[in-house]
């Protein structure tokens, strides 16, 4: 028996774009090979039954012989009739149709779409063929980048194609092919061995992957198919097994590009952190210059930590971004387990303009993603092209603080260092540590964790939209906790004396 495919699904296909349903159910049923009908007054094929009846011509919407046709071919188990033009039906062959539940296509060009349903029913293999010449093809010519071939493979196959990490987060490619609400579906469906699979999305699509590469981390090919097409998901599996080897060679050089780079900035960075002699060789200067680095003027330090095992380099363009996005324009570098960044200004900066920068700087650690766990400390601003390497070594001291400190949202600003230093001396002695315990009491068994929001509201020097950022939750939220806080313990935290005594018994809590 031919192979049927599913009259809704077809109607998604992209070989049907211009067929549409006139009248009668839009349904599911399995339809098998097309048969054809010169006119209205030709009889019907032999074994018509479960069959799409093209009509090649005569399809007047007023003639009577239309109404008769539907009921022939209700009769005789034709699963749907496909008609010239795709004007509407008169109103009685509209509800004849409706009363046999048989469904009424129009096309512009019914003999192309009798072909491509003839193609999809009997020639799948031959699809699929063909799928994976194109796709070689396509491969063949694009552009050296991934972007430009999912681009490039996407208009072959009509379909959102993307490139997504193992745990479906989009790296290039279409966004539709994975939206954002169906991320954490995708990603628990593609745990385990990196196979090519087909995956069910709650919105009734359907995902097919592909892996790039045998490593379990390494990224998928995913292609969006709106409806179950078994032939199309076969010729859309042949494409992606192509795809996936051109896809992981770009990648292969891309991470050659990255790697090559990284080392350059890196090696050109730490010529610069430690001149020899106590001054820049010229040469130094001059690759600097090559790179846009910009070394006269007031340059503030900013260093960005991370885990050992994050992809540094990999993961640069999205630091990039954070800044760009915030409107920072500064140079970033990998450097160890993180990067190192700075900005630069022609005038030295006010304590306004520090401060304003400070909360951008916020800002981007915010903007990076979650999985990095990243930790950040900012130094102050210094001139002159031996001022990057101070405001650096100021922003790794200040970066190693904040790497333990939750409280502050692992951020921390070296102005801050030496009193935050003194601080976490005194809350260590023996003497202060039961009366900060004593002090913080009626805080305990609270909800909304009190301590922990009294500690970021005072790191933040009492705002509340950083206190909320800090701690994930609406400045509101903060408002009407601090406002409990001072209510349990008797406090006013507009006198400057309460609130060291409560900051050193924070710290205390948090740190000791």
């Amino acid at each position: 028996m031919n192979r049927g495919v599913s009259l809704s699904a077809m109607l998604a296909h992209p070989s049907w774009h211009d067929v549409t349903l006139l009248a009668g159910p839009e349904d599911s049923r399995a339809v098998q090979r097309p048969v054809v009908a010169q006119d209205l007054a030709h009889p019907l094929p032999e074994e018509p039954a479960d069959r799409l009846l093209v009509l090649l011509g005569g399809a007047d919407r007023g003639d009577w012989r239309l109404d008769a046709l539907l009921r022939r071919a209700h009769g005789a188990g034709v699963a749907a009739l496909l008609v010239p033009g795709v004007t509407a039906l008169r109103m009685s062959s509209t509800l004849l149709a409706e009363r046999l539940r048989l469904p009424v296509l129009g096309s512009p060009d019914p003999l192309a779409a009798y072909l491509a349903l003839e193609r999809m029913t009997a020639e799948p293999g031959l699809l699929r063929a063909e799928s994976t010449l194109r796709t070689a093809q396509v491969c063949a010519r694009a552009d050296e980048t991934v972007d430009a071939l999912l681009t490039d493979l996407g208009e072959l196959l009509h379909r959102p194609v993307a490139l997504i990490t193992a745990d479906a987060r989009h790296l290039a490619g279409d966004p539709a092919a994975v939206t954002p609400a169906e991320q954490d579906t995708v990603a628990r469906q593609l745990t385990g061995p990196p196979l090519p699979r087909p995956l069910d999305l709650p919105s009734g699509a359907r995902l097919l992957t592909h892996p790039v590469g045998t490593e379990r981390a390494r990224p998928r090919l995913a292609v969006r198919l709106p409806a179950r097409l078994a032939p199309e998901a076969d010729a859309v599996a042949a494409a992606l097994e192509v795809a996936s080897g051109a896809v992981r060679e770009r990648l292969a050089l891309r991470r050659l590009d990255l790697e090559r780079s990284a080392r350059h900035r890196t090696s050109l960075l730490g010529e610069l952190l430690r001149p020899a002699g106590g001054e820049i060789p010229d040469a130094v200067r001059r690759h600097a210059v090559e790179f846009g680095w910009r070394l006269d003027g007031w340059h503030t330090g900013i260093r960005i930590g991370t885990g050992p095992d994050v992809d540094v380099a990999g993961l640069r363009a999205e630091v990039t971004d954070a800044f760009a996005a915030e409107r920072l324009g500064g140079q970033v570098v990998e450097q160890g387990d993180g990067w190192s960044a700075w900005t630069s200004t022609d005038q030295e900066p006010s304590t306004s303009d520090i401060e304003r920068h400070a909360a951008a700087v916020r800002r981007v650690q915010r903007r990076l993603p979650e999985v990095l766990h990243a930790y950040v400390g900012v130094g102050r601003a210094h001139p002159g092209p031996t001022g990057i390497a101070r405001s650096l070594g100021e922003a790794a001291d200040a970066a190693r603080l904040a790497q333990g400190r939750e409280a502050s949202g692992r951020f921390f600003h070296v102005d801050r260092l030496g009193l935050a230093q003194l601080l976490l001396a005194w809350t260590r002695t023996d003497t202060f540590q039961p009366a900060a315990r004593s002090l913080l009491e009626p805080l305990s068994g609270e909800p909304g964790d009190l301590v922990r929001t009294l500690t970021a509201y005072l790191d933040a020097e009492s705002s509340t939209a950083e206190t909320a950022a800090v701690l994930g939750v609406h400045r509101n939220t903060v408002a009407a906790r601090i406002a409990r806080v001072q209510q349990l313990l008797s406090v006013d935290l507009a006198d400057p004396d309460e609130r060291l005594a409560l900051h050193l018994a924070c710290r205390t809590a948090v740190d000791g």
